[in-house]
């Protein structure tokens, strides 16, 4: 007998006419739906007028390493799975990475029914460079914790988008502009998609004032990467930069490695520089 397909459907972000087709097919026709908020589900299919005929179990954070357990013996049991959150794409700040990789190491077939991402939609909305992005989910929620992260991106030089519960928002600008400095760019996409949306860019440390006096809705938040470092090159300012580091307390030697790694020069160039300006 054949095992069932694991299927992970993107839902809608805001409104529910974004659904595609496939996902109005797949719930209808599914045996077994493992829904975030199992009312959520329903309304969503209502409002795709669609009736599920499969069994619907809920599937969320709590209860998600063991429903897993009961999920993989549907599959194995030849029953496709169809996976859906409360918006967006399981396994993305969602349940469904720890039923991905049981069905994986079972070899269950699993696929994926792409549709929207609040990543993305805030992304190419935010005005910040596309090319090279990183997506870095929810930031932690104690200060301390959140600060050691931020220190983490200090050097990151990717457009960073991260979500962000409302009330929690005011605060992480603040730490972001702490970290990054708060003329960083940086946008705040609220309720996208939806009747009220709102996509606000400025430097951080304007975002963070203006988020003071309370923000409502879903929150993506995207921040600019670390500008490339100017570079170093004519012997004076290479020599100046070794003495500069001497000054707070590096040996020479030490220096001199930090300065030609820095600037991508060879430590000779630089030790001759340091001769030269003596």
């Amino acid at each position: 007998m054949s095992t069932g397909t694991l299927i992970l459907a993107a839902a809608p972000i805001g409104r529910a006419d974004d659904a595609s087709p496939r996902l109005r097919t797949a719930l209808a026709q599914a045996p077994v739906i493992a829904a975030e908020d199992t009312r959520r589900l329903r309304r969503l299919a209502a409002d795709l007028g669609v009736t599920p005929t499969g069994r619907i179990v809920s599937y969320y954070d709590q209860n998600e390493r063991s429903r897993a357990v009961e999920l993989l013996g549907d599959l194995r049991d030849g029953r496709d799975v169809l996976v859906v959150t409360d918006a967006g794409m399981p396994g993305v700040s969602d349940p469904g990475y720890r039923l991905v990789v049981e069905a994986v190491a079972a070899d269950v077939p699993v696929t994926v029914l792409p549709g929207p991402s609040a990543v993305t939609t805030a992304l190419v909305l935010s005005g910040l460079p596309t090319d090279r992005f990183c997506f870095e989910g929810f930031l932690p929620r104690k200060a301390g914790e959140r600060a050691a992260r931020l220190a983490e991106l200090a050097e990151e030089p990717r457009t960073m988008v991260f979500f962000e519960a409302p009330h929690r928002l005011a605060a992480s600008l603040e730490a972001l502009g702490a970290a990054f400095g708060p003329g960083r760019r940086a946008a705040v996409c609220r309720e996208l998609t939806k009747t009220y949306e709102e996509i606000r860019r400025a430097p951080l440390g304007e975002l963070a004032a203006w988020a003071e006096d309370g923000v409502r809705g879903e929150i993506t938040l995207v921040v600019e990467g670390t500008p490339p470092r100017e570079t170093l090159s004519e012997p004076a300012d290479l020599a100046e930069a070794v003495f500069a580091r001497e000054h707070v307390g590096l040996s020479r030697k030490e220096a001199i490695a930090e300065i030609a790694k820095e600037n991508k020069v060879p430590k000779k160039v630089v030790y001759d520089a340091v001769l030269a300006a003596k």
